[in-house]
């Protein structure tokens, strides 16, 4: 998608903090942090929402889990706790029409 930001940022046409990369994936820093770590962990393949994966989608996806799994023990917050997170929708809070994974933690998290 010409106008996605996120494939944008994929692309290196905008800047991002990037926390890893590899040939499927990217996770950076969101600009506008709701907590001490605030990742967006995303699939370079532009995806629009969860609404819109495909059967062929299903490894990546798991991929992202485990991906945060692995930031999370890296930035040694696994053991106290952090929440991943999927908006979408507008109602849902999805602000960005390209799917990505919230790792949210560093301190205690209200719910919601």
């Amino acid at each position: 998608m010409a106008d996605c930001v996120f494939c944008k940022i994929v692309k290196k046409e905008l800047p991002s903090e990037v926390v890893y990369e590899d040939e499927r994936i990217l996770a950076f820093r969101d600009v506008n942090p709701v907590a001490p770590l605030h990742l967006l962990i995303i699939p370079k393949k532009h995806i629009a929402s969860v609404n819109h994966l495909a059967e062929e989608d299903k490894e990546l996806i798991g991929e992202m889990f485990f991906l945060a799994q692995k930031i999370a023990r890296e930035q040694g917050i696994a053991e106290s706790g952090y929440r991943l997170a999927f908006n979408v929708g507008r109602n849902a809070g999805q602000t960005i029409d390209h799917l990505h994974l919230h790792l949210i933690g560093g301190k205690q998290l209200p719910w919601p």
